[in-house]
């Protein structure tokens, strides 16, 4: 085969995307359960930061240390009961809302946060203060503009003081609908009222900004500016993750068992 005939540079290409493959792919494999670790501590370490219990710049000894506060358990959404014959560490709610036998299709008339289907399980979290139940974590996820956001409310044991919100995982822009991971906006969240005195989830992120003294400036948080589309998206997911077709029935049985003695 001639050195510079077309065959030979075909043959040499087509080698080097083979080396390339093998040592792509090998690596993705032996690199696999740690990608898979670093997705857990990164999830922890963003459950934390809503709840307040670390610092941004926490060290995974410190988040790990923390997290010993935390107690996750599963919930069935359709009646607030907990789920006790499935393991909370392994359950992987955004692989179950994929799954047919294992998911619920939102109707449309419900699917406010615009996920258009949800696990029939999911994971909550408690913390606790020697043994004593101090925040109820909720993962929350719904779509923004250009992506599905994934993040955790926060709710005091009233279930409706709100104590932080916070996201691990979304694609929004950066510098407007991305703010969403500005410290100073995600401060406005704590001491927000999530229910009206009916229960129904009213929090809302609006346009512009609070003005502060008004009746409904209790469940309100200052819009992104830029971003109007994001902000209408939190405010979707929030409220459908606290209504009933999402925590709402887990909610209510919790507030009343808080009035029996404790759950």
């Amino acid at each position: 085969m001639h050195k510079d005939s077309t065959a030979k540079t075909l043959l040499v290409a087509f080698l080097l995307c083979l080396t390339c493959s093998v040592l792509v792919s090998t690596a993705a494999v032996k690199l696999k359960s740690r990608q898979v670790e670093n997705k857990k501590l990164d999830i922890k370490k963003n459950l934390l930061l809503a709840s307040k219990l670390i610092k941004p710049t926490a060290s995974k000894d410190e988040i790990n240390e923390a997290y010993k506060n935390v107690e996750a358990k599963l919930v069935d959404l359709e009646t607030g009961e907990f789920v006790t014959d499935m393991d909370p560490g392994s359950f992987d709610a955004v692989k179950a809302s994929k799954d047919p036998k294992r998911n619920v299709i939102i109707p449309s008339d419900k699917d406010i946060a615009k996920i258009k289907r949800r696990s029939k399980i999911e994971k909550i979290y408690f913390v606790k203060e020697n043994g004593v139940i101090k925040q109820i974590v909720l993962p929350v996820n719904g779509k923004g503009l250009w992506s599905t956001l994934y993040g955790f409310m926060v709710l005091g044991t009233d279930t409706k003081t709100v104590l932080g919100l916070g996201f691990y995982q979304h694609g929004e822009t950066a510098g407007l609908g991305g703010e969403v991971d500005n410290p100073k906006w995600k401060a406005q969240w704590a001491g927000k009222v999530a229910f009206d005195n009916d229960w129904n989830p009213v929090l809302k992120v609006v346009k512009g900004g609070v003005v502060e003294g008004t009746s409904t400036s209790q469940h309100e948080v200052d819009g992104l500016s830029g971003a109007t589309i994001t902000g209408n998206g939190v405010t979707g997911l929030v409220n459908y993750w606290l209504g009933s077709h999402g925590f709402g029935s887990f909610l209510a049985k919790f507030r009343a068992s808080q009035t029996q003695g404790g759950m």
